[in-house]
């Protein structure tokens, strides 16, 4: 349920109040079993003192103090049903006895979902001239938790949860879900029994890793993911890179750690993962950090701590990784997100710019909802959006996570039905969606061995040269699977030492979905004489030789290549298709290839490195037939000399 420690405040006043008054009763029965009851209640014996209760209420039907003393004892060991007829009772008897029975009340009623009585109660309670003003300002915002989840309930949002089945989900509870980019890769929390006959203690339990695979549409019997991650310790709550290749997860009480949960992380070479590492400084302190969930470029973690300088006790905040791979000091992700209670597992979409995360503090459902906010054109977070009933409810709603696409989400669940908490998938609707992000998926290979290569990847947006993505492809598989959010116009550029570097170009502006991925094994060459490279990216307005804005994120790639291989000399090729007279077309195809040239030179290049030539149509690579094939001639290219 929701409510772990109900209003623990108003029941010692309870307490108090009982304590310095005399009893209503004139039984002295009834005051025996009651004074009792009490003192198995304070020595925390609740079903012993629940019986003596019950035994003075039976005693004498209008004893005030044990119909309130019985209530609080049944909230104690979660009873609610039993605990509001108690109250009730106690207000049956005498309603302005004890008048935070009402608030008392309408909080059980908010804690199991019955918002109308709840509603109900707090607005008895304000209403009432004996009691304080903190604790009426405390039923006023309850009031409006009630409104709003009376409101959602009558405007339930679709909601088509489908339990993910016996090859994920067990007699065991399954939780806190991760995924590649591409849905093939599942990884889950598994809580397990230490010892099968050891009984069901916490102390018994174990939270392991578990992997699945996606084959032909249905996921493959959950195994284990072992050593050296797995330990006979807890690991939970991780968050795998876009590629499945990183993993960042929560372990506590290790002797590497700095606090009672740390931050770790392991990479995945070919199907081996590395030893984790302890985050450390400044990400890890003596506190309590846990929950990341990596941005899809890998330089932006987010986590949670209860760390100071936050605005409640767990907080979400962030670190960003510089350009030498270190860790930044955490920043605080604000008061749009952060509120006076409890925030937590925050899952950042691969599209970069949406944050799902659950909190207690925003107004929702009554304790933690999941809640999505994006980021603005300046960077800034929009106030959080509750993602609406029935995804959330009366109980708890945590860690969520979206698929690239945007249209599926999945996360844990005890509320559904299955066996214990288990993992299960629905369709998001629209208003909760993400920006749509495609993603493009092969491996790297030597273009003559047919070798499998390590590269880096950069995926820039043409538009404002802003990196979107680097990564690596596996350096024992070449394998690589990169996010290519839509609406944006994209330059790719994959490149390796000793290699010549490879370039294409993603137009997708106005593109608001991106229904299929893009599969492509990339080829590299290495630098030597006669080979020639596309430069895809090298943008001419039309019938110009001036080079577009959009060029010189290309043009710098090309002039890093130069830089970082100075014996090398090339010659810049332009090429155009068929359209005009061959004297245009040799004059305007050298006139864009010098044009290149000027550039480079002017950025340090020296001349004798660098030469241009005009090759018009007479060297086309595709149709001229066709717009595609006319585009694929209009190029400008590299050669080695």
């Amino acid at each position: 349920m929701k409510v772990r420690v109900l209003i623990f405040g108003v029941f010692l006043l309870l307490i108090s109040h009982l304590s310095q008054a005399q009893l209503t009763t004139k039984s002295s029965r009834a005051a025996n079993l009651y004074y009792s009851g009490r003192e198995l209640f304070n020595a925390g014996r609740d079903q012993e003192a629940i019986e003596k209760l019950l035994q003075a209420a039976r005693v004498d039907k209008s004893f005030i103090e044990a119909f309130l003393m019985l209530g609080e004892a049944y909230v104690a060991q979660k009873m609610n049903t039993q605990a509001i007829d108690a109250f009730n009772n106690a207000i049956r008897i005498n309603p302005g006895f004890f008048p935070n029975t009402y608030f008392n009340l309408a909080y059980i009623h908010l804690e199991i979902g019955e918002y109308v009585k709840a509603r109900d109660n707090f607005l008895l309670f304000i209403d009432r001239k004996d009691v304080s003003e903190s604790l009426k300002e405390r039923a006023r915002r309850y009031l409006e938790i009630c409104d709003f989840a009376i409101h959602a309930i009558n405007h339930p949002v679709e909601f088509n949860p489908v339990n993910l089945g016996d090859s994920i989900n067990t007699a065991y509870d399954e939780y806190w879900p991760s995924m590649t980019a591409d849905e093939e890769i599942l990884v889950f929390t598994r809580q397990v029994l230490r010892d099968p006959l050891g009984g069901e203690s916490m102390r018994n339990k174990r939270e392991d890793f578990y992997i699945s695979r996606r084959v032909s549409g249905d996921w493959t019997k959950a195994k284990e993911l072992g050593s050296p991650i797995n330990t006979d310790r807890n690991e939970g709550a991780q968050s795998l890179s876009v590629d499945g290749r990183v993993m960042y997860f929560t372990a506590c009480n290790r002797e590497d750690g700095y606090g009672s949960c740390d931050i770790y992380v392991s990479v995945k070479e070919g199907n081996r993962w590395r030893p984790p590492v302890n985050l450390g400084p400044p990400i890890n302190t003596g506190v309590w950090e846990a929950q990341p969930s990596i941005s899809p470029d890998g330089r932006t973690l987010y986590f949670v701590s209860n760390r100071s300088g936050g605005y409640g006790n767990m907080d979400i905040w962030k670190s960003v990784q510089n350009v030498h791979g270190i860790w930044t000091e955490p920043v605080n992700l604000g008061e749009k997100i952060n509120t006076n209670e409890d925030e937590m597992s925050p899952f950042i979409h691969p599209d970069n710019q949406t944050l799902y995360f659950s909190s207690k503090g925003h107004i929702g459902m009554g304790g933690f909802d999941i809640y999505k906010s994006t980021k603005d054109q300046d960077g800034n977070w929009t106030t959080p959006v509750n993602l609406g009933y029935p995804i959330n409810t009366h109980y708890d709603e945590v860690g969520l996570i979206v698929s690239t696409g945007g249209e599926r989400a999945y996360f844990s669940s005890d509320r559904l039905e299955g066996s214990g908490k288990d993992i299960f998938m629905f369709d998001l609707h629209a208003d909760a969606r993400p920006v749509s992000v495609s993603y493009m998926k092969g491996i790297v290979y030597d273009a003559d061995t047919r070798v499998r290569l390590s590269a880096g990847f950069e995926l820039i947006d043409l538009n404002n040269s802003e990196l979107v993505m680097r990564s690596q492809s596996d350096n024992r598989t070449g394998e690589f699977l990169v996010t290519i959010p839509a609406d944006r116009d994209y330059a790719l550029n994959v490149s390796r030492p000793d290699y010549l570097f490879f370039s294409e170009n993603f137009s997708l502006k106005g593109i608001s979905s991106i229904d299929e991925p893009f599969l492509m094994d990339i080829p590299l060459h290495k630098i030597k004489s006669g080979e020639r490279v596309v430069l895809r990216n090298i943008f001419f307005d039309f019938d110009k030789s001036d080079l577009g804005q959009e060029s010189f994120v290309e043009l710098d790639k090309l002039l890093q290549f130069l830089r970082d291989n100075p014996l090398v000399k090339i010659r810049i090729n332009g090429h155009t298709d068929n359209v005009g007279s061959h004297e245009y077309n040799m004059k305007l195809s050298d006139q864009r290839a010098a044009a290149v040239v000027r550039y480079l030179t002017e950025k340090g290049i020296g001349r004798e490195r660098i030469s241009s030539r005009g090759f018009g149509s007479t060297q086309p690579v595709d149709t001229n037939e066709t717009l595609e094939g006319m585009a694929r001639n209009r190029r400008t290219e590299f050669e080695v000399l």
